[in-house]
């Protein structure tokens, strides 16, 4: 059984391939019903957010696995199979593990550390799960990797502070107003994308009041919608922000809509309440010197830029605490993992030196002839020691191989020498499609032990390591 991952994200594929390959959730069960109909797929989970969509599967055939899953993807998305090759990546067998810790701890994401993605792994999990499309590989996999992600944001600050202009005015208001947003008021100024999102963030931390103000009434009914709130003329600009606690504002005027008379009118009239100005229009919409007057705390674009790079650096110094945290992970996995591949061959192993024994004892009996119970006893217990200490050493050494990255290239060796006959396992025959080295250098199939499987190898040797396409 072996671990594959085949996917595209944000830093492969244009959003326009990424949009092709966006599973519903409520698809889900279908598409991983197709990927787990024949005997290759024994387990398989999807998981697909907007900036990513992945396939990790257990299967039997590496070479198979991948052409299934890639011809899949294809047909999803309407796409020639050799030009979506262009945007897909490929992990099998070690390398899926550190690819997967690192998703669901958000060192993997467009924005470094954001929560979400937790909450997405363990959705597609949870589907896979009541689907009946995991096996025990993959449900140990998926249960470590929420594991790690919890462990990864519970130890570390790589989820805090601000990454996003519209994340970062929220944490602005929260200084200005003491930590406490709850029951503030804000004013909408313009009704484009980034008003939307920072209102969006206001009101998720504890804005009460919402009111839109734009040139056309209509559109500032739309925004205002989404948020329960009031829609105001342009005209009563100066009258609501005298009630505001917050203002945003990101309309496309070329010029300022707020000059530094206006704000010094509209703070005589709140009573010496302050007020924050959040400005990330471009050109700018209020004043620069609209920040002179007592009371107003203004930001541009600029100034809040400044915020999201110095958290972005924090985030950045905390990632590396994540990856100390992440391999310690990989490594107790790899331990279980390593366990599962070799046990079956020794159980094999050890069935074949048990079926020898029986064997050639029979046929000692029968030339022996009328010998006792005991004598009978004497023979097995000395045929059951040979075989016992002859099978000591290569299993001892199998499991020792199994805590290494040549742990596969082992347990291939083995069965073919004892032609060994493993349950769920593509057994290659010595010499034939071998270019495998004990000493660790890359193999060139699916049996290759993880060591050699690297990221970044070409195309041409899909079963190893990372392979991304030309994008």
């Amino acid at each position: 059984m072996f671990l594959v991952t085949v996917g595209l994200n944000h830093r492969t594929a244009p959003v326009e391939i990424r949009e092709k390959l966006s599973f519903a959730e409520d698809s889900l069960p279908k598409h991983l019903n197709k990927l787990t109909a024949n005997n290759i797929i024994r387990g398989c989970v999807i998981l697909s957010t907007c900036n990513r969509t992945e396939v990790y599967a257990a299967v039997i055939d590496v070479d198979k696995g991948l052409t299934r899953i890639r011809e899949h993807l294809a047909k999803c998305c309407r796409k020639d199979l050799n030009e979506l090759k262009n945007y897909l990546y490929t992990y099998t067998l070690f390398d899926v593990i550190p690819h997967l810790f690192r998703v669901a701890s958000g060192l993997d994401s467009m924005i470094l550390g954001e929560t979400q993605v937790l909450g997405q792994v363990r959705t597609a999990y949870q589907i896979a799960c009541e689907n009946g499309s995991t096996n025990r590989v993959l449900n140990t996999l998926f249960q470590q990797a929420i594991t790690v992600g919890k462990k990864v944001r519970t130890d570390t600050l790589i989820d805090r502070n601000a990454v996003s202009i519209s994340y970062a005015a929220v944490e602005l208001a929260r200084q200005i107003f003491e930590g406490d947003l709850d029951g503030k008021s804000i004013l909408v100024i313009g009704a484009g994308k980034m008003s939307e999102l920072t209102a969006k963030h206001l009101v998720a931390n504890g804005v009460t009041s919402v009111l839109v103000s734009n040139r056309s009434i209509d559109k500032a009914r739309v925004l205002a919608e989404q948020f329960g709130g009031r829609a105001v003329r342009f005209d009563e600009l100066h009258d609501c922000m005298v009630r505001a606690d917050i203002v945003i504002s990101a309309t496309a005027a070329a010029h300022c809509i707020i000059e530094k008379p206006d704000m010094e009118k509209v703070m005589d009239r709140r009573g010496g309440r302050k007020i924050f100005i959040i400005d990330i229009a471009v050109p700018r919409d209020v004043d620069p010197l609209a920040g002179e007057v007592p009371g107003v705390s203004l930001y541009d674009i600029d100034e809040l830029q400044y915020v999201v790079d110095k958290n972005l650096e924090h985030r950045k110094k905390e990632s590396l605490k994540a990856e100390k945290i992440i391999q310690a992970e990989i490594d107790e996995f790899w331990k279980w993992l390593s366990t599962q591949f070799v046990t079956p061959t020794i159980a094999a192993l050890k069935k074949r030196g048990e079926e020898i024994r029986q064997k050639e004892m029979k046929k000692a009996y029968n030339r022996l002839g009328n010998i006792t119970e005991r004598e009978k006893k004497i023979i097995s217990s000395m045929t059951n020691s040979i075989v016992n200490q002859l099978l000591h050493d290569p299993v001892m050494q199998l499991k020792n191989y199994a805590l290494t990255r040549q742990g596969h290239l082992y347990t291939e060796i083995l069965q073919n020498l004892f032609n060994l006959d493993v349950p769920n396992e593509k057994r290659f025959a010595a010499g034939k499609d071998n270019n495998s080295e004990i000493d660790g250098h890359p193999t060139g199939h699916p049996g290759g032990h993880p060591g050699g499987l690297s990221a970044g190898h070409p195309e041409e040797h899909p079963a190893q390591g990372r392979v991304a396409g030309g994008k």
